[in-house]
């Protein structure tokens, strides 16, 4: 027997694995597995009982002197092979009282009892080694196989099913029920720093941050458009917390659409753009190019062709990539129609967050993300294959399918709260977008005068001047001398609507609107509210019978509101 051989014992049950030898290489088979000795029976073995490919050898070069003898197997060890690490994980030497981690010699150490994802308690020969990693292959880190572990990295175990990387439990949520309590912590962290409009905002920037983690699964990347009244109200330190939450963000406070050609590609980053309304706003200058982009990008398969390279060839750059952009005001209107809007406002004096400072918030919300990406990543072609039931239709079902996507990979409390959020946030935009969008305001506010008038005809003038008499109306100060003639022909031309000559009572003719040529763009932009309560019928008003009579006898004779030849 040489110096490198372990010490022997009467008791042949004991089989050590086979490790590299130098020279000689890892062994290709292992010796099966007898039943766990005592205590007792674990501090030598018979070298008589052992065949030449189970003998226990130390590399080279890895311990210097006498090899230290390993110390006794624990009761709860179970029935895996030993490979002379201690139930911690650490190699022993009870003789000079130091511990050898990854072959090194570190000196006296007691951890005491470590924590397990089973409870408190010795760690298991499953958690990872600490200290330096050993290469794989050589006698400090030899890999081992245990029934249900799966196999050892580099002193990592990744579980033989596939459901983790072997950290301990918390931080690779791949079970039923784990997705949920990862979205809850990532609700709970933002809401720490910024506060939201809504609780169906907070809800919406979560699943939008989540969404950003299986953006190659996705067939739109939804805008996250923040935008507020005023400077102050938490736009910017929005896109902080997002910086460390999402994948592979990008963040700029202005660019120009040849950077963003060229950082998108395969698999984009997530843009977040700030101070946006220097890039859109009425001084910013000509940038249709980049808004032309932003538009493209929130479809896949949408490229902008550029000629490109020394040798001139049309080039195609992808566009695709999810991106939130804050500034003071609204977003042009068709990046809005593709964006989750959060509408931000200043907070009130009771309204507390904790503060944003990079030593504490980065380090806990990149911990978020990371178990975030965790849970998200070997799902992604589980999302790219659903086909989630969406509350909405056309452009706003295709920005929030991501989102509820997300919630439905979740499960639990969150496909609800998603389908309500989109709801909810989808009408508040329906809304604020017939309040603010002219042309839409102008056919809310006609139809207001037809109602007050209780006519179906109107003349021109008569219609222009119960729009400018309007206080909250913007038709006062429209133009140069308020709303005129030629300015309401041309704001209702795209939707076919235009004046004619009229026949009125008295006789005269004039250039008028009438009630039915509205009826079709009415229902179309901005429809009545339904009444959702069960069993009545939505509101309607009868319109009025017209005025005067149908013409009879000779032209210039008393006749009704007929249209003029």
């Amino acid at each position: 027997m040489d110096s490198t051989s372990p010490t022997t014992n009467a008791d042949p049950l004991i089989a050590w694995p086979a490790v590299a030898v130098p020279g000689q290489g890892t062994p290709s088979a292992r010796t099966p597995q007898p039943e766990a000795p005592s205590p007792e029976a674990g501090t030598s073995r018979s070298s008589a009982a052992d065949s030449p490919g189970d003998r226990h050898t130390e590399s080279a070069g890895t311990e210097h002197g006498p090899r230290s003898e390993p110390g006794p197997r624990s009761p709860d060890s179970g029935d895996g092979p030993r490979t002379g690490l201690s139930k911690s994980g650490d190699r022993q030497a009870p003789d000079s009282g130091n511990t050898l981690v990854g072959g090194a010699e570190t000196g006296d150490r007691d951890d005491g009892p470590q924590e397990t994802a089973a409870g408190t308690g010795p760690r298991s020969a499953e958690s990872t080694v600490p200290g330096p990693r050993p290469a794989l292959g050589t006698a400090a880190g030899p890999g081992t196989v245990e029934p249900g572990l799966g196999t050892e990295r580099a002193g990592t175990v990744a579980p033989a099913d596939g459901s983790g990387t072997g950290d301990r439990e918390g931080t690779s949520p791949r079970r039923s029920g784990d997705g949920a309590t990862v979205l809850d912590e990532l609700r709970a962290a933002i809401d720490r720093y910024v506060v939201l409009p809504s609780e169906e905002a907070l809800t919406a920037v979560t699943l939008w941050v989540a969404a950003t983690h299986i953006q190659s699964a996705l067939q739109h990347a939804p805008r996250l458009a923040v935008v507020g009244p005023t400077k102050g109200c938490g736009k910017s330190r929005l896109l902080d917390v997002l910086h460390e939450t999402v994948h592979s963000p990008m963040m700029t406070v202005n660019t120009s659409p040849a950077v963003i050609f060229r950082v998108i590609g395969k698999n984009p980053p997530t843009l977040l753009v700030d101070e946006a309304d220097t890039i859109f706003g009425p001084k910013a200058g000509d940038k249709e190019d980049l808004r032309g982009l932003l538009n493209a990008g929130h479809q896949r398969n949408r490229p902008a062709w550029r000629i490109s390279g020394p040798e001139q060839k049309p080039t195609s750059f992808p566009t695709f990539a999810m991106a939130a952009l804050a500034g003071i005001g609204d977003l042009p209107d068709t990046i809005m129609d593709r964006a989750v809007v959060l509408r931000m406002q200043k907070r009130k004096p009771g309204e507390r967050i904790t503060p944003f400072r990079s030593r504490y918030s980065v380090p806990e919300l990149n911990a978020v993300r990371d178990r975030l990406a965790t849970w998200l990543t070997p799902l992604r072609e589980t999302a790219a294959g659903l086909v989630p039931h969406m509350p909405v239709e056309d452009r706003a079902a295709d920005t929030w399918e991501p989102l509820v996507t997300v919630a439905d990979l979740a499960d639990s409390h969150w496909p609800t709260q998603a389908r309500a959020a989109c709801l909810a946030m989808t009408r508040s935009e329906v809304l604020q977008d017939e309040q603010t969008t002219l042309k839409t305001r102008l056919l809310r506010d006609i139809r207001r005068v037809f109602d007050t008038a209780g006519t179906e005809v109107l003349r021109t003038q008569d219609l222009l001047a119960a729009l400018v008499q309007d206080a909250e109306g913007p038709w006062a100060e429209h133009g140069t001398n308020g709303l005129n003639a030629y300015h309401l022909g041309n704001l209702l031309r795209d939707f076919g609507i235009s004046s004619a000559n009229h026949r009125f009572d008295n006789g005269r003719q004039a250039k008028a609107y009438t009630r039915n040529s509205f009826l079709d763009a009415w229902a179309r932009y901005c429809p009545e509210p339904v009444d959702p309560t069960p069993g009545r019928q939505p509101r309607r008003t009868a319109p009025p019978s017209p005025t005067g009579r149908l013409p009879i006898g000779p032209p210039g004779g008393p006749a009704g509101p007929t249209r003029a030849r």
